[in-house]
């Protein structure tokens, strides 16, 4: 097994991994076969390119002097950090990206203590070193630091650094004299990444990712453990609640290049892609016929947040989607958690309503994302953290958050993090931005983003990673402003925004339709204020004086998924469907949320 190395490529969202990953397929040719045009070949899905970040853990091979390169590009993002936890168990080694000025982030710490807890081999690769104000000295010092403190046996603190940059196509040991390729990068990973270990006895692989084609139905994605596997094979099954079922597999494919290679024996160590087995769950484990012996379970983190999915029941309900009832909807969220390992469902409180557990709002807008773009119609309520008792005592997760924000803007969102119940730990100068680092609330966390893109015109970087929990740290103050909703159905005139400007700003432009209970715009105020936006100027054969002036509206402001789920109030819904996103009240009558207001307020 000299001739193959495991790679997984790890690093913080943005730091150039699958940059890096495109570079080593364009060095190698891509095994000789023609590659497809552009950058990011890796990012194929439609999400990841529109949002310019990797979502899914991906297999490919190089074939670089004579021995074969398995990479495994994996996300950045800390919403997905399941989908690193799961494909680590597949690499030998990781080879780290850190970025030159940003240095080592919350995901790097996240993805690098996943890595060293296996006991992989990593070799740093300090990236973008052609950034102004870039410091890749200081990075490498924090890296070994940062692994210090995670425990690194004293082999992976031995680590090699490699300084280059992705984008311009090269890697080297001195960052002051570029390189003319990658090919030291490349001849790092033959040397320094171990070679499979050769385990004996009977077969086993476990699955570790689950894969789909329309010709040949769902396969099996894994690393060969002990023993070879072969076609044509009787195999045992055994199932993580500790069934075992005997069956046989179809064909066998290893990764070549972009694609895979069909073949009939892969033997320990190696990558494969495996159809013809039914009804199989990423963490079984694939056996000798005679001799089932499961390998531990694969180990996720606990979701962070939870979110009500529900079928879509307002007035536009079916106008827009193929699949609507809460039977599609279960259907699909069930066949989501089996690849999405760190997603999970519950049954809400009516047949009609799902919990749906996950890492963070993109890792649920994600999912709610693909099923509108498949033509589901549904509706979500707001996000909740996922509270624990622990000693008869309240607890909730608790994140660290790092700003890098201009100088100017840092006494801004200092403030607004302190409101959230955010506690600064760190403030420093970095090049010519200022960072800090909180521990926060995960409740703070929601819709922080558009507070801070608003305080600082767009510049602040922002991280975030799960770290404990700890007892609930009190109320925080939500969204500080009221909504505008919709007094009737009908078409939206220019001529009644117009006149209703002063209240507030839209959501909505002119010719919209509407329904009554849609919310269609921000009060200036903290209360809610129904507005009747379908009615007409009124036709009349008198002129006089500013009649007949023109109106003249501001631009509507058209939130994404994730603003909109992180903007919505517990009595709001947004409204999903495949060509619409809307904001709603849950109830859509103003004397049913009167009747309910002051229900809660007697109450309480």
């Amino acid at each position: 097994m000299k001739n193959i190395r495991n790679v997984a490529v790890i690093a913080h969202v943005d730091h150039g991994k699958t940059t890096l990953t495109d570079k080593m397929i364009h060095f190698c040719q891509g095994m000789g076969e023609k590659l497809p045009e552009g950058d990011l070949i890796l990012d194929s899905n439609d999400q990841e390119r529109e949002r310019g970040i990797t979502i899914f853990a991906k297999n490919i091979s190089v074939n670089y002097k004579g021995v074969k390169i398995n990479l495994i590009d994996t996300p950045g993002h800390a919403d997905f950090g399941g989908e690193v936890e799961r494909v680590l168990n597949m690499a030998d080694g990781v080879l780290l990206l850190v970025d030159a000025f940003e240095g080592a982030m919350p995901q790097t710490r996240y993805v690098t203590q996943k890595a060293l807890e296996l006991g992989l081999k990593p070799i740093v690769v300090v990236n973008k070193v052609d950034k102004e104000n870039c410091r890749p000295d200081e990075v490498q010092e924090d890296v070994f630091e940062l692994m210090f403190n995670l425990d690194a046996t004293e082999e992976q603190l031995d680590f090699e650094t490699i300084f280059g940059s992705a984008k311009h196509n090269w890697m080297g040991p001195d960052w002051k004299e570029p390189t003319q390729d990658i090919s030291y990068l490349l001849d790092r990973i033959v040397e320094g990444i171990p070679e499979p270990a050769i385990n004996e006895g009977p077969l086993q692989m476990q699955i570790t990712t689950i894969d789909y084609s329309s010709y040949v139905g769902r396969i099996a994605i894994g690393r060969v453990h002990r023993g070879e596997i072969t076609t044509s094979t009787p195999i045992s099954l055994v199932k993580r609640d500790g069934n075992i079922v005997r069956t046989k597999i179809k064909e066998l494919f290893v990764f070549n290049g972009l694609g895979k290679q069909k073949v009939e024996k892969v033997e320990c160590g190696d990558l494969c892609a495996i159809t013809g087995i039914a009804e199989f769950e990423i963490g079984d484990t694939i056996c000798h016929f005679e001799h089932p012996e499961a390998m531990p379970a694969i180990t996720i983190d606990e979701p962070t947040m939870s979110m009500l999915f529900t079928i879509n029941n307002s007035p536009m309900f079916g106008k827009e989607g193929e699949y609507v009832t809460s039977r599609h909807i279960k259907e699909r969220l069930e066949k989501e958690t089996e690849r999405n390992l760190a997603l999970r469902v519950e049954q809400g409180e009516t047949p009609e309503a799902f919990i749906v557990f996950g890492r963070g709002i993109m890792h649920l807008s994600v999912v709610i994302e693909t099923m509108r773009r498949e033509g589901y119609e549904l509706q979500v309520g707001k996000p909740k953290v996922i509270i624990k008792e622990i000693d008869g005592i309240k607890h909730e997760p608790i994140e660290a958050l790092t700003i890098d924000v201009p100088e100017q803007y840092s006494g801004k969102v200092i403030e607004a993090i302190t409101r959230r119940k955010g506690d600064l730990l760190i403030m420093e100068p970095k090049g010519d931005l200022t960072h800090l680092e909180f521990e926060i609330p995960s409740r703070g966390l929601i819709g922080v983003r558009t507070v801070l893109m608003n305080l600082s015109a767009g510049e602040a970087i922002i991280a975030h990673r799960f770290e404990r929990f700890e007892p609930w740290k009190g109320d925080i103050p939500s969204r500080n402003k009221g909504v505008l909703v919709s007094m009737e159905a009908g078409n939206a005139f220019a001529y009644a925004i117009d006149k209703l400007q002063d209240r507030g700003k839209f959501f909505i432009a002119p010719q919209t339709e509407v329904y009554e209970g849609q919310i269609v715009g921000e009060h200036t105020r903290d209360n809610d204020l129904v507005v009747n936006l379908t009615k007409a100027k009124k036709m009349t054969n008198m002129r006089s004086s500013g009649a007949d002036d023109k109106a003249k509206l501001a631009p509507p402001t058209i939130f994404s998924l994730e603003e909109c789920m992180e903007y919505i109030d517990d009595d709001e819904y947004v409204e999903v469907t495949p060509k619409s996103i809307r904001l709603r009240k849950i109830l859509l009558k103003e004397h049913e949320r009167k009747r309910a207001s002051n229900a809660s307020m007697a109450i309480s």
